[in-house]
């Protein structure tokens, strides 16, 4: 027993930042910022938090399946800027939906999207649940570096979510994990313990460039690549990829190393940035609003984030 997807959502801060407001906070510009990352614009919260998001999103995910609340048997939810380490986001949004399910958190960075997907295969094929609500959800601009060039461009704010329901459609996935952060960290604040003696480290999200780069790119071409093998298919099987918008240079690139026309991966990074784990649910709601999946259409989803994490999955709309 497997899922089906029945519902998306997603909600964005009605605040919109564009690359040149940038240019007034740090040594950047426009052009600098389109050529290297390929954002254009973001949305960034003035007052929304990252459960607040989140329960935005799941509330128009539910709407659109058809789902009552009282009718989930479980809330998945990831996020690595939520305003609270406790209660967690899956939680907090739990809360604000008055549910009575079971609800809880996991980590896995920008790649947190595919973990939680598998996560809940594992609760479909034992029979415990009937549907489930995922959600994605980021205030990334609270633990942003305004001050550094290299990263504040680069993030968004979001949340996305999607209902599943038992069906079939969940066809494969793979998922690894290089334990490690001189790539990618995020520090927690350091606390106040008058027994503690380390420098603390600044409580933002610090990335290595060109490292990050290197890593997403071959992560991609890797796991789509065993999906495609594992299951006897080829990319022209597949009616979309629908990658985590980190860079549009990453999916370029990774595009002309497996030899697949660009059109075929989906990407709005230009209007959101990066939203880290609310990336690909917010990617699938735009195309399901535009038309764009049609029953049946067969779906590649790659992410890869901190950890280090990468993952992909192959699912059938």
């Amino acid at each position: 027993m497997s899922f089906k997807i029945t519902g998306t959502g997603m909600y964005v801060p009605e605040n919109v930042v564009e690359n040149r407001d940038l240019e007034n906070l740090v040594d950047t510009t426009d052009e600098w910022i389109q050529q290297r990352v390929g954002v254009c614009r973001r949305h960034i919260s003035v007052n929304e938090t990252a459960s607040e998001m989140g329960f935005e999103a799941a509330r128009r995910a539910l709407s659109v399946s058809g789902t009552a609340v009282s009718e989930l048997d479980l809330i998945l939810a990831a996020t690595v800027s939520c305003e609270n380490v406790s209660p967690s986001l899956a939680c907090k949004v739990q809360n604000l939906l008055g549910a009575k399910c079971l609800a809880f958190d996991l980590n896995a960075a920008c790649a947190s999207f595919i973990f939680l997907l598998e996560t809940a295969a594992g609760f479909f094929a034992r029979g415990r649940v009937k549907k489930v609500l995922i959600i994605g959800a980021e205030q990334l601009s609270r633990i942003v570096d305004w001050t550094d060039r290299g990263t504040c461009v680069i993030f968004g704010d979001g949340a996305g979510a999607a209902v599943l329901e038992r069906g079939e459609n969940f066809l494969d996935s793979t998922l690894t994990s290089v334990g490690g952060e001189d790539v990618i960290k995020i520090p927690h604040y350091v606390g106040a313990s008058p027994f503690w003696k380390r420098e603390p480290d600044r409580p933002f999200i610090h990335m290595a460039g060109q490292e990050t780069f290197k890593f997403a790119v071959n992560a991609i071409c890797a796991d789509l690549t065993l999906l495609l093998k594992r299951n006897g298919l080829g990319f022209g099987d597949i009616r979309y990829i629908v990658p985590h918008q980190a860079n549009k240079r990453i999916i370029d690139l990774a595009a002309s190393r497996l030899k697949v026309k660009k059109e075929k991966f989906y990407t709005n990074i230009e209007n959101y940035g990066n939203t880290s784990s609310a990336s690909i649910p917010i990617a699938l709601d735009e195309m399901q609003k535009a038309g764009m999946l049609q029953k049946g259409d067969l779906l590649l989803l790659p992410a890869f984030g901190g950890g280090l994490a990468h993952a992909a999955c192959l699912l059938r709309w």
